[in-house]
């Protein structure tokens, strides 16, 4: 079974301007957006946020703007002001995010199953 072969990625260059050239941007990089993600932890649970399930979406746009959906345990978590803020500084942190968007969703409700298997076993919930 052959594969159908894929143009190599566009190289990233940088701009000329009458000071000299410039350095190319730098992509963001999902796996360093998740990464940073892994570092908040839920201060009730002694789990990161991503491994409890509780990140639903990261999207990383071509100017560096990344938007990431996260939900929390229940509505009446006490941690619901810190914790998307928290995720925003993260991310922040990352080379290249020219900004960052965190949306708090309630669709679909999380519950338990979103959990990584990590997570299941850091909990005793397996």
């Amino acid at each position: 079974m052959s594969e159908t072969p894929t143009a190599p990625p566009e190289p990233v260059h940088g701009t000329w301007t009458p000071e000299g050239a410039t350095e190319p941007p730098v992509r963001v990089s999902e796996d360093g957006v998740i990464a940073v993600i892994k570092t908040v932890f839920d201060p009730e649970i002694p789990v990161d946020i991503y491994e409890l399930g509780l990140i639903y979406a990261v999207e990383i746009g071509d100017d560096g703007h990344v938007k990431v959906e996260m939900t929390l345990t229940t509505p009446s978590c006490p941690s619901a002001q810190e914790l998307p803020s928290q995720v925003e500084e993260a991310v922040r942190a990352v080379p290249g995010v020219t900004d960052v968007t965190v949306e708090v969703v309630w669709d679909p409700p999380w519950d338990q199953s979103r959990m990584s298997e990590d997570a299941r076993l850091a909990l005793n919930m397996y």
